[in-house]
């Protein structure tokens, strides 16, 4: 199923699209979509069976998209996790995974404005596959183990500052937590219609020209791997959302002068099965 929220920032009321392409109201059967409903399979059941009886009523296309995924618990995010990415930054490929932390409230729907903070002079992009948690997981023993609790994916753009990031000292926090900073969805695809993540495109364009175009089979660490190490530092909860990384492309990995976002710059992405995002980059 393909999963979304439609509507006013802070009031959008859950909706689901169907194989033809038709929006459906899905309020008359859940109040959002949630950790909640993720964790609730009878809840799912319900709407599965309505979409294929044709019992939801249609809606009319146009209202904003909103992030597919309300009260979102945490952001973990991986760096690092592509060997091009990798080899364009410079840096080895990490042993294990890199680990740092995105707030929930720099989520932004997929077609929100995205703010360049004051004071930047290095805002960059980067396409990411979003996995989202739907079962509480914790030491997972495997790989299987660790699947089972995934619910669905999304596309994810990681927004990034990198001068806050790498040359204000301290962690990463400070280029990665900025207000918009991470734009999600249009949709969260459930993850039976995503049979394997580790064969999905990635692209990224910036006003029109294609900057990244990888794939997810080139991550140092898969979607499994990722999720299970993980579980080993934090319980993952319904409705937690993990970032898997960045292929090669990004504004930093290019020559100087390097091509960072200023504003009116027109940013689209997609991920295969997925769906697409498009910001306008506006000043903060």
């Amino acid at each position: 199923m393909k999963l979304l929220r439609i509507g006013p920032a802070g009031a959008e009321r859950p909706a689901l699209l169907d194989p033809e392409g038709t929006l459906r109201d899905l309020s008359g059967l859940v109040a959002d979509i949630d950790g909640g409903l993720l964790a609730d399979a009878a809840a799912l059941e319900r709407i599965a069976a309505a979409a294929s009886d044709g019992s939801l009523p249609a809606l009319e296309p146009g209202d904003r998209i909103g992030p597919p995924l309300a009260r979102i618990g945490k952001i973990v995010c991986i760096g690092l996790n592509y060997h091009d990415h990798a080899a364009e930054t410079g840096a080895e490929p990490p042993a294990e995974p890199v680990v740092f932390m995105k707030a929930p409230d720099t989520v932004v729907g997929p077609d929100d404005t995205v703010l360049v903070p004051r004071g930047s002079t290095k805002t960059d992009w980067e396409v990411e596959l979003a996995v989202v948690i739907g079962r509480e997981l914790r030491y997972a023993a495997d790989h299987g183990e660790a699947m089972a609790a995934v619910a669905g994916y999304a596309i994810a753009h990681d927004v990034s500052e990198r001068e806050f990031q790498i040359e204000r000292g301290g962690q990463w926090d400070k280029g990665k937590n900025c207000e918009t900073f991470n734009p999600l969805g249009p949709w969260l695809v459930t993850a039976d219609e995503v049979p394997d993540p580790q064969a999905l495109a990635l692209k990224l364009w910036v006003n029109g020209e294609l900057k990244q175009d990888g794939s997810t089979a080139r991550q140092i660490f898969p979607v499994a791997e990722v999720v299970r190490y993980l579980s080993h530092f934090m319980t993952l909860y319904p409705g937690d959302v993990i970032n898997t990384g960045t292929p090669a492309g990004v504004a930093m990995g290019h020559p100087e002068p390097k091509p960072y976002l200023r504003p009116g710059d027109v940013v689209e992405l997609s991920v295969a099965g997925l769906g697409t995002q498009r910001q306008e980059l506006k000043q903060a």
